[in-house]
């Protein structure tokens, strides 16, 4: 499946007063909306346009689910293709804002990454490459 197509696995509403400023913003290397949760997610997003070794991206691409006693979902911010045919799993989070389930969750990301061949990388604002 190319991950970098597909459309993402939840929406991102807009409500007043919420604390976040999700969005979707014109992705010239994607050729589409491309949505974002947060303005880090977003100035990622443009960072991912600007890279030459990025072909595409999308962005929630997927639930991972895992059952660490009791049932658990992530959805990633972004799946990106890179022009070697690689993928790689972003999650951009700021480091102050990362609590213990987040953390789990980054942790078991990277391991389903790795198990499909993958990289993972969990950034609060740097370009992967």
């Amino acid at each position: 499946m190319r991950f970098e197509d597909v459309p993402p696995v939840r929406s991102f509403p807009s409500l007043r007063g919420q604390a976040h400023f999700p969005g979707l913003r014109w992705s010239a290397t994607s050729g589409r909306h491309v949505g974002y949760e947060s303005w880090l997610e977003r100035d990622h997003a443009m960072l991912l346009d600007f890279d030459p070794e990025v072909v595409g991206y999308s962005s929630q691409p997927f639930w991972l689910r895992w059952h660490d006693g009791c049932r658990r979902r992530h959805a990633p911010d972004f799946f990106v293709r890179l022009i070697a045919g690689t993928g790689v799993v972003v999650d951009v989070r700021a480091d102050d804002r990362i609590e213990v389930r987040d953390a789990e969750a980054f942790a078991a990301t990277e391991r389903g990454c790795t198990q499909v061949g993958w990289r993972f990388r969990r950034e609060p604002v740097k370009i992967f490459v």
